[in-house]
């Protein structure tokens, strides 16, 4: 939506400084209609191919994330006041 709007304002900006500037037309004189329309044409374009999404089809900030540490789980003796008990603990590095 972003793009598409300032694909929008930038081709009006262009249209409006063309107006403004341009040398009053001559009958039979087509050369600036011609550089206008070229400019126009090529500002619509330029806004269309800007505001298209990639080719690649995502965004390029979003990277792998790292793998996970090398984890195993291992069973661990321990005294619980009553006598030794037997539990899973996930040992990482």
């Amino acid at each position: 939506m972003n793009k598409t709007l300032v694909a929008a304002l930038t081709v009006a900006t262009v249209a409006g400084s063309l107006v403004t500037a341009a040398p009053s037309a001559k009958a039979g004189d087509n050369v600036g209609a011609g550089i206008a329309a070229g400019l126009i044409g090529g500002a619509i374009v330029g806004g269309a191919i800007a505001s298209s999404r990639p080719a690649y089809g995502g965004p390029v900030y979003i990277a792998e994330p790292p793998p996970p540490a090398p984890c195993y789980w291992r069973r661990e003796r321990y005294w619980d006041g009553y006598g030794w008990v037997s539990r899973p603990v996930r040992v990482c590095y």
